[in-house]
Parts: C-alpha cells; structure tokens; sequence
C-alpha cells in the first residue's frame, strides 16, 4: 500500500506583540517552549506531519498482495454437519436445515445455493506476474478450481441442473483455515468456482503490466 504525507501550513505564526490564543500557546509550550520562533515551529509541524502519514487507496491490480477469502458460516454447534465433515468455525450462524432451504428455489431449475457460502471478492483485477493468495475462513471443507466454463461441482445433491465442471474430477480440497496461492496466470480471464458448493464463484481478470 502506498503512503503519501498531506500537510498543509501557514506561513508565520503568533507574534509576541500579538499573545496567541490560550489553546494555541498552552499546545506550543508543551511541545517546544513557550518562546518558540517561527522556523522552528514549522520545521516541528513539518516532523509531526510526516509521522500521521495518510494512506492513499490503492487499485485492485497495483495490490501484489492480492487475496481471495473463501468463507461460509456454518454453525459448529448444530450436529447436522458431523456426518460430512463437521463445522471447524467458532461461531457461526446457518444450521444443515438453513442450508439446504437454500440450496433450490420454485424460480429456477438449477441450484442457488446459500449465499453466506461465497468467494470474497468474486472478482478481482491483478496484473500479470502477480500472485492471487487463498484463505479458507469457514469452517466447511471447499475447492478453488479454475474451469474453463462454471460448472456443477462432484457433489450431486448440490449441483442441481447443473452438469459438472470436468476440472472439478481432480480439485484439490482447501480445509478450513488452510491457505494457498494462485499465480502464473496470463492475460485475460480466468474462471474459479468451488467443486463441492458449485455458486461459489470468482472471476480473476488478468491485464498485461503497464
């Protein structure tokens, strides 16, 4: 991240023959002396400028440390989800029963998905050469796989509709907490989704180095 100083002075400062005001000379005499001339006072504004440097926003492509954050809120005290690998989180909101509520919807004929499982962000813009890194802060085991089109994942039940992505038959699993890095990724766009929770989904867009 980029810092840059912003400060901004007046020039001169209080004149003996005109007594500043009491909040201005009780700040200028705990700092250097009540009799302080004018040079130094500002070379002191300057030195204390500098040390509150404000941060300055940076693009999504000029950030090399560029990070992808898989997430879900599974609830580690409902005992729904032992069966299939339990909740690792240490809090958390969405029981099995919430889940799977949300996995279909009258309106469409393929999955939805609870949306608290989701790629954060799902879309991201980095620059070639830069490396993407992964974080798994649920607590539900997931992949991050790139295919070429969005697909189904390799679990039936929550891939309703859809027909499976054929990277998803080799995904390697990230368990909760693990991290990963993605990189060497050229020009244009590429396609990620998780293999088993198939409306998790990322879009990573590669442009060529200014």
């Amino acid at each position: 991240m980029r810092f840059r100083a912003v400060s901004r002075f007046e020039k001169g400062g209080p004149r003996r023959s005109e007594p500043a005001p009491l909040s201005t000379a009780i700040s200028l005499s705990l700092y250097a002396g009540e009799y302080m001339n004018t040079n130094r006072f500002a070379l002191a504004c300057m030195s204390l400028a500098a040390s509150l440097a404000m941060p300055l926003p940076a693009a999504a492509h000029d950030d090399h440390g560029s990070m992808v954050v898989i997430r879900d809120d599974c609830d580690p005290n409902d005992p729904g989800w032992a069966p299939t690998g339990g909740c690792l989180r240490k809090e958390g909101d969405v029981n099995l029963a919430e889940f799977n509520f949300e996995l279909t919807s009258p309106l469409s004929a393929s999955v939805i998905g609870h949306q608290a499982w989701r790629m954060d962000p799902p879309y991201l813009e980095i620059e070639e050469g830069d490396r993407v890194s992964l974080r798994n802060r649920g607590g539900r085991v997931h992949t991050f796989t790139e295919v070429q089109s969005y697909g189904g994942g390799r679990v039936p039940p929550l891939s309703r509709g859809l027909v499976t992505a054929p990277e998803c038959l080799q995904a390697t699993n990230i368990a909760p907490g693990e991290k990963a890095e993605v990189g060497h990724l050229a020009e244009g766009n590429h396609h990620f989704q998780c293999c088993i929770h198939p409306w998790m989904r990322a879009l990573i867009k590669v442009k060529r180095e200014d």
